[in-house]
This record gives structure tokens, C-alpha cells and sequence, in this order.
């Protein structure tokens, strides 16, 4: 199948946030009840449709856990879009988020589309991290957001199509 453009994309956050069961929500369209931690890099693609053009997402999946960081830090390069993911229900990994937008922000150009994704949003009950919150650092940050669930699959498109409309909208823009 031809398409007009590539998209390389990361997706970080702390370990167990549900990295995995994004990208596998999004290219395979079911969810993995026991996704098994990444080791290393996992790799996905889909074709998509933004503007009529046809765009191939190449998304890399990065483990969370720390003594990977090194090697994970390699695959930030040349990524048009970050997707950034916390976990509602655990603070901590919301607390984490500065390190990683820092990562990002180092390891990447200062082109590339960050999105801040608050994962497991059919939780509601265990929330730990209130939507308004984690909109203001959002904004603060110059990032989009929105709150997904893997499991449902709430928003997950969603979370990869606006990130590429963005980017195709700054290749427009010539940035």
C-alpha cells in the first residue's frame, strides 16, 4: 500500500502504564489483558488518512524501566511524534512525567509532537490524578492531552490521529 508520508513515533512513560496496550489497542484493534513488560523496543505500524494523504506510522514502544533508559534513549532520534503516557490510578507515574518530557525534549527536535496521554481512563474509580491537573501541565508544557483506555479503547485513535495531524500541519507550515 503506497502512502505519501512516514511518521516515526515513540511512546514513553514509566513501566506498567500501558505502553504496550496502546500500540497493540491501535494496530490490532484488541487489547492485551497481560501485556508482558518490554524489553528493550517493540515495534508497530499502521497506515492512517489525515488531510487525504495517506501517512505510515512507524511507532516504537520503549521499555519503562529505568536500566533500559539507555538503550531506549537511541530510538528518540528522528521521532516526529512522542506519545507520552502516565497511568491515572498511580501518581507516581504521573509525578515521573517531568523526566520524561525532559528526555523527550533533549533526545528529540524541537519539532516533534509531544502528547500527554492519562492511560486506563475506565478506572475511574481509582483515579489518582485529576484530569484538571494533568490538562494544566499540559498546557504549561505546550502539550496535547487526553485521557485514554487501552481496554476500551477510548481515545486511542484519537491519541495517534491528532498527533499526526499536527505534525502533517507543521510540515504544511514548513516547520
Amino acid at each position: 500500500m503506497s502512502y505519501s508520508y512516514i511518521f516515526k513515533y515513540i511512546i514513553i512513560g514509566d513501566m506498567g502504564v500501558g505502553k504496550s496496550c496502546l500500540l497493540h489497542q491501535f494496530t490490532e484493534k484488541k487489547f492485551m489483558a497481560d501485556c508482558p513488560h518490554t524489553i528493550g523496543v517493540e515495534f508497530g505500524t499502521r497506515i492512517i488518512e489525515v488531510s487525504g494523504q495517506k501517512i505510515k506510522l512507524q511507532i516504537w514502544d520503549t521499555a519503562g524501566l529505568e536500566r533500559f533508559r539507555a538503550v531506549t534513549r537511541s530510538y528518540y532520534r528522528g521521532a516526529a511524534g512522542a506519545l507520552m503516557v502516565y497511568d491515572i490510578t498511580r501518581r507516581s507515574t504521573y509525578n515521573h512525567l517531568s523526566s520524561w518530557l525532559t528526555d523527550a525534549r533533549n533526545l528529540t527536535n524541537p519539532n516533534t509532537v509531544i502528547i500527554l496521554i492519562g492511560n486506563k481512563a475506565d478506572l475511574e474509580a481509582q483515579r489518582d490524578v485529576t484530569y484538571e491537573e494533568a490538562k494544566q501541565f499540559a498546557e504549561e508544557n505546550g502539550l496535547l492531552f487526553l485521557e485514554a483506555s487501552a481496554k476500551t479503547g477510548e481515545n486511542v485513535e484519537d491519541a495517534f490521529l491528532e498527533a499526526a495531524k499536527k505534525i502533517y500541519q507543521n510540515i504544511q507550515d514548513g516547520s
